[in-house]
């Protein structure tokens, strides 16, 4: 498993921050940010690029504008584009703002999201 202890590090304290209750989750060659119980945010390395990334769970409707925003892209982690779903590479989330900003939509979005996973 391939992941930013920093970047990790910068997302735990925007969570506690926000008082969210979370428990973490290493799958998808990273580390996922479980919010009750349901996916929300996570950190990996991109292959591709070896850039750390976030993938950020802001929901279908949100998922348009947000590809407009600086370093956003589709997630296409399988292959396939997971709607729903977002990636940002470190233009995106490099200043404290831009990072608390995803997290935020995430936690947003959270709440009605449907359960992905159990501990």
């Amino acid at each position: 498993m391939a992941y930013d202890e920093f970047l990790v590090d910068r997302v735990r304290q925007v969570l506690n921050e926000r008082q969210a209750i979370f428990f973490e989750k290493k799958m998808m060659g990273g580390l996922i940010f479980m919010v009750n119980e349901k996916m929300c945010v996570g950190v990996d390395i991109d292959k591709a690029t070896g850039n750390s990334r976030i993938m950020a769970r802001i929901g279908k409707e949100a998922y348009a504008k947000a590809l407009r925003e600086k370093g956003t892209r589709e997630m296409d982690f399988t292959g396939t584009v997971m709607r729903g779903f977002v990636f940002i590479d470190p233009d995106g989330f490099d200043l404290d703002e831009d990072l608390e900003f995803w997290i935020d939509k995430a936690l947003a979005f959270n709440v009605f999201a449907k359960k992905t996973n159990k501990k």
